[in-house]
């Protein structure tokens, strides 16, 4: 079978997590092998800087590399070998996020994260002569949640991360940093309303799937 590559997006608040573990108990019960996955992280390496990311400060910049080095250590060690065994590979975050968060949220360039996504996620010409394609989920998820809800999910959930204790301007700016992926490249993307029910919002997201053709 053909490797399926999902990524899922969203600020913090948007109920994101709890959809990506039913979606891959329903890909596990149609016979797929699911890698379940996240960004920053998802390699012990990766892991490390995961923490280094969300808990040290440090300026947009020397966050972006991070993120991109725990990127690259991850789809080389773990997202592309899953593709290539056929795997159905759910991501919760990927490079969406770096343009959101340190794109959007934090002011970095865009087209400096532009060059680290080919970077990261290209790979050189083969024997062949061919380039590979840059690596990019078969379809993204995005959870669009209105900021101040999300702010009021996350109130007193737990002891907040450095991201998950910024002001509702930061999240406000990362939601426009999602939408305008969204409209850079719409046909990859499914926009879901995540203000639902849990369960509406699982509607969404099944129907999405199943409009891709992968379920």
């Amino acid at each position: 079978m053909k490797g399926i590559f999902i990524s899922f997006e969203g600020i913090d608040g948007a109920g994101k997590s709890t959809h990506v573990e039913h979606l891959a108990q329903v890909f596990r019960d149609q016979g797929r092998t699911v890698t379940l996955t996240r960004e920053p992280g998802g390699t012990p390496l990766a892991e490390q800087l995961r923490e280094l990311v969300l808990n040290a400060p440090m300026d947009a910049m020397t966050e972006a590399l991070l993120v991109f080095a725990a990127r690259r250590d991850h789809v080389q060690q773990v997202i592309r070998p899953a593709l290539a065994r056929g795997d159905v590979v759910l991501c919760d975050r990927f490079t969406d996020a770096s343009f959101a968060y340190q794109g959007a949220g934090r002011g970095f360039d865009l087209e400096m994260l532009a060059t680290l996504e080919h970077w990261v996620q290209g790979r050189a010409a083969g024997a062949d002569g061919a380039a590979q394609p840059l690596l990019q989920p078969d379809l993204t998820i995005w959870f669009d949640l209105p900021a101040a809800i999300a702010a009021q999910r996350l109130a007193g959930a737990r002891v907040p991360d450095k991201f998950e204790s910024q002001p509702l301007a930061f999240f406000e700016k990362v939601a426009n940093g999602y939408a305008r992926r969204l409209e850079a490249d719409p046909v990859r993307f499914a926009r879901i309303n995540a203000h639902q029910t849990p369960e509406a919002v699982w509607r969404d997201v099944d129907s999405a799937v199943r409009a891709r053709g992968v379920l």
